[in-house]
């Protein structure tokens, strides 16, 4: 109820505000922003009455103490009768506030809110420009994932990487976290000496010996895409203006897997327009990195787990990519408007593999997709959870992490796919590059892009409104009728082999030797394969599948991940020494929910999680301990 009220008391106050002129000047045409339309559950901020426009933050990170000492000064526009500027914070220790010319300012923290944090409420007048904010982090920091030297790749140094997405920036710097509000920055920042420390911004590409490091992000971003990485990194470039960081003994196979950058650059500039952050790097983390990747502009964080040793997982990198337009150059206004920033990566990537590998390679992706959503779609509707299921979700009073699911990105691509389909290919192409143009640097919620699609792909080419599709896909439940369904004649002779094989044709006869050594097969039918092996069947035929193809050794991680499924709902015991093997070392949520969720669904199967979890745990990040202890009722064991 408190939470509530603390909503509403916020709408209430941009509402009154709404009719404020803001009397700042204007800021360069690149970094103007759109005044927010849109009051963010998910914010304390009040961007109508004063909001941030440049951060310059200097910092030491302290690995003994695993905190970060820092101050955050911000340069601000605020209407004429502000009175006060208000920003995110969570778990952080406020030191001091002071103006531009270093006057002490007031302050107050306010309460505690789930998911939220804390208010810090500062008085401002006229005369106050700049607010200036001393503060220290938190060891339990949410944001920062704090890692000894043995949890390392090379065991040589500690190392740091932060998570902000969704709302976990204010955990480290105290921001208006809201995904509406964009900033530029400047950065100095003091890290251990033989440490490389980069940013989402200008990086270095070596280690200096005093150990301090200055960042430029010239371009606007919102809260959730400021990152930091520490440690005992090295560089690599791929061309002039790509590269991949990564620990010495992973830079080579790194580099070698992400070779295609560039190429993937070039086709998605071919597709919409020019790369507008002049440099795309990518750093590969540590095994504890809670996602696949993260779309930090101008570089990349990426988990290992997509190093195959054969390019085969290289679409994240397209994803990542594809972000740099939809997401960070066009951002969702709210994280109700999630998809809006995923389903426009994914039709974006996958249009970035058919361009670089060819259509039938791009649609066993899509057709991965579909299952994903499918399998996603099912799972909420047996959870009671059909709301969720929207592309425009209604998130307040809840974890925005909640509405992180398969909907807002395969929905979203469905969707586009449809109008793709419908509209042809090259309109539909010369649409979205023209939003991308018109909409640079800006928000856009789910009301405002209905708008835009109206005007500019119905109403520009003569095509009367269709107002029922919008309502069944974006504000209606679940997957519509008229869902484009991708085709691919080689999953088709996948299943045609695992028919046979069911029939008790011998596994070696359907996949001769010399197909398993020439590797015809991508990781894509493999896992394809995988996925569709009955739930019923024997320990003589897991046994008889394993021992031909090798699936509890294989060094690609989706298709290991997706037969550990099978190990634990068949009680494969074979499988369980690298089951164990593999989330203790691997901190893929992606990975890590489905597999201890299968173990929770029986009395055996979660004792033997929570045993495991107990190894695993310090080395995953808060994002992932976050889902899986509310999933093996952790609070509840450990207390």
């Amino acid at each position: 109820m408190k939470f509530m009220k603390s909503i509403f008391s916020k709408l209430i106050l941009l509402v009154f505000f709404a009719t404020v002129v803001m009397s700042c000047s204007k800021t360069a045409e690149e970094t103007e922003q759109t005044p927010m339309k849109e009051v963010d559950p998910h914010s304390f901020s009040q961007p109508d009455i004063a909001k941030i426009t440049h951060l310059d933050w200097q910092a030491t990170v302290d690995f003994d103490t695993q905190t970060i000492e820092a101050t955050a000064t911000y340069d601000i526009e605020k209407s004429q009768s502000a009175g006060q500027i208000v920003f995110d914070t969570n778990d952080l220790t406020i030191l001091d506030v002071t103006d531009q010319d270093g006057n002490n300012l007031d302050y107050s923290l306010g309460e505690t809110e789930p998911f939220l944090g804390r208010p810090l409420i500062v008085k401002i007048d006229d005369e106050v420009t700049r607010v200036g904010i001393s503060y220290k982090t938190s060891p339990g920091a949410e944001a920062l994932q704090w890692l000894n030297a043995k949890q390392t790749t090379g065991e040589q140094m500690p190392f740091l990487f932060t998570q902000s997405q969704a709302i976990l920036c204010r955990s480290w710097i105290p921001i208006q976290d809201s995904p509406g509000i964009r900033i530029t920055y400047n950065a100095r920042v003091q890290v251990p000496e033989g440490m490389l420390a980069l940013m989402s911004a200008t990086n270095p590409t070596a280690r200096n010996e005093s150990g301090e490091y200055e960042f430029a992000m010239k371009q606007p971003i919102p809260a959730y895409l400021m990152a930091l990485a520490v440690g005992d990194i090295d560089y690599a470039p791929v061309s002039e203006r790509t590269g991949v960081y990564a620990e010495p003994a992973v830079l080579k196979p790194a580099a070698w897997e992400f070779a295609e950058m560039e190429t993937m650059v070039q086709a998605a500039e071919e597709l919409y327009g020019p790369y507008a952050w002049d440099v795309y790097d990518l750093i590969v983390l540590p095994p504890s990195f809670p996602f696949g990747g993260m779309e930090n502009p101008r570089l990349t964080f990426a988990t290992p787990t997509i190093l195959a040793g054969d390019r085969s997982l290289t679409s994240l990198v397209a994803h990542e990519l594809a972000h740099s337009w939809s997401g960070n150059l066009v951002t969702n206004a709210t994280w109700d408007d999630f998809w809006l920033n995923e389903g426009f990566t994914v039709y974006f990537e996958q249009r970035i593999m058919e361009s670089v590998y060819g259509r039938d390679y791009s649609e066993m992706l899509a057709l991965l997709s579909y299952q994903d959503l499918q399998s996603t779609i099912n799972k909420l509707n047996s959870k009671g959870l059909a709301e969720d299921t929207k592309l425009k979700l209604e998130l307040a009073g809840r974890n925005p992490d909640d509405g992180m699911t398969d909907i807002a990105y395969n929905k979203g691509y469905f969707f586009l796919r449809l109008l793709e389909e419908n509209f042809g290919r090259e309109t539909f192409d010369n649409f979205l590059k023209t939003y991308f143009k018109e909409n640079a640097f800006k928000s856009m919620t789910t009301e405002d892009f209905v708008e835009y699609l109206k005007k500019n792909l119905f109403e520009a080419n003569s095509v009367t409104w269709d107002q029922e599709l919008i309502d069944r896909w974006i504000y209606g439940e679940g997957l519509p009728a008229d869902a484009p369904v991708p085709e691919s004649d080689r999953f088709e002779q996948v299943d045609k082999v695992m028919q046979s094989w069911l029939a008790e044709q011998p596994i070696g006869i359907l996949i001769p030797q010399e197909d398993l050594l020439t590797k015809k097969w991508s990781s894509h039918e493999w896992l394809h394969f995988i996925r569709q092996i009955p739930n019923d069947i024997s320990v003589q035929q897991m046994k008889e599948l394993d021992d031909y193809l090798q699936f509890t050794y294989s060094g690609n991680s989706e298709i290991l991940a997706a037969w550990m499924v099978h190990v634990i709902r068949n009680q494969y015991e074979p499988g369980y020494e690298n089951l164990e093997n593999f989330l203790v070392s691997a901190g893929r949520r992606k990975f890590l929910v489905p597999l201890y969720g299968e173990m929770a669904k029986t009395d055996s199967g979660l004792e033997m999680a929570r045993e495991i979890y107990a190894k695993a745990r310090p080395n995953y990040h808060y994002v992932s301990t976050s889902t899986i202890d509310e999933m093996l009722g952790w609070q509840e064991e450990v207390n």
